[in-house]
């Protein structure tokens, strides 16, 4: 067996399309014009790039981007009044401060000091709080985007054995709870969870976000089991050089599993596709109206 490669371009260019649809409805009907905040604190290679993405694609879908620079020598007391400007500027509709933060700033301090309604990470304690209760608000981008690419697959979740092996607040707990709203029977595992890999081997969906490379190997894995690769690890590389792996090791696995998301090219374009997703979503909520839907192309995968 060949697993079919899920392809997170595709399905993130299909998401921003609908995006566009929504954006432009906002701008035609209100004269709405959403507009993103990005904060970056210091000067870390791999944040520079994240943000500088993330920019490019809020000003080619049509929004406002604000990007906000402070050196890492910045104190939190620093850092939380930009917040609170940006909380209470008007043409700002979502704030995202890119993580990690310099040692110095509690970063639980400075996402909590983010109005819910424009945090479109969905870090804030509100709403995660609003997602284990089950009611409405922003939810985190990349759990958010493996629903979308395992939706891809399996147009229903209901019933099917989900293993999702990492437990932060940014992914794995975020993605247990949007699994359990879409009935799966949903297993976290950790890096202390025993006999690790008959836990995973349980899975019809494992979902990988565990920070440590090619961790996954084919023996952990079911027969036809559809793979969401979370992971992002730099390992060297010929000539000096690095490149990147998942948690995955996606040439062995992909012989086994039914479908399976590269890296790059998989998780990592849906990330981005659902911030924008979010900021029009907060700019619907700020203006009172509710919000839009969007809902890719589901593409069947034979697996």
């Amino acid at each position: 067996m060949t697993a079919q490669i899920i392809d997170g371009k595709a399905i993130a260019a299909e998401l921003r399309a609908n995006v566009g649809i929504a954006l432009h409805r906002l701008k035609r009907d209100r004269g709405i014009v959403p507009g993103l905040a990005v904060v970056l604190v210091g000067n870390d290679p791999a944040s520079e790039v994240y943000v500088r993405t993330k920019s490019k694609a809020t000003a080619t879908a049509g929004m406002r981007s604000f990007d906000h620079r402070l050196p890492a020598t910045a104190s939190e007391d620093e850092l939380l009044a930009l917040v609170r400007r940006l909380n209470a500027d008007p043409v700002v509709s979502g704030i995202l401060v890119q993580m990690p933060l310099p040692k110095q700033i509690d970063s639980a301090n400075v996402i909590a000091a983010i109005d819910p309604a424009k945090d479109v990470d969905g870090f804030h304690p509100m709403n995660m709080g609003r997602l284990a209760a089950g009611l409405p608000g922003l939810v985190p981008c990349t759990p958010q985007g493996c629903i979308i690419l395992a939706k891809s697959v399996h147009p229903s979740l209901a019933g099917m054995e989900a293993v999702v092996v990492g437990r932060s607040h940014i992914v794995g707990k975020p993605l247990a709870q949007l699994l359990l709203a879409e009935n799966a029977t949903v297993t976290i595992a950790h890096s202390k969870t025993r006999d690790l890999g008959e836990v995973c081997r349980r899975a019809d969906i494992l979902f990988v976000a565990i920070g440590q490379p090619r961790m996954i190997i084919d023996q952990w894995v079911k027969p036809g089991a559809t793979v969401i690769d979370v992971g992002v690890n730099r390992i060297p590389a010929e000539g000096g050089k690095t490149r990147i792996v998942g948690d995955v090791a996606y040439a062995e696995v992909s012989q086994v599993a039914g479908a399976i998301t590269p890296v790059p090219g998989g998780v990592g374009p849906m990330t981005i596709a659902c911030v924008l997703a979010n900021t029009v979503r907060a700019a619907h909520a700020v203006a009172g109206l509710p919000p839009p839907e969007f809902s890719p192309k589901q593409q069947p995968i034979d697996s």
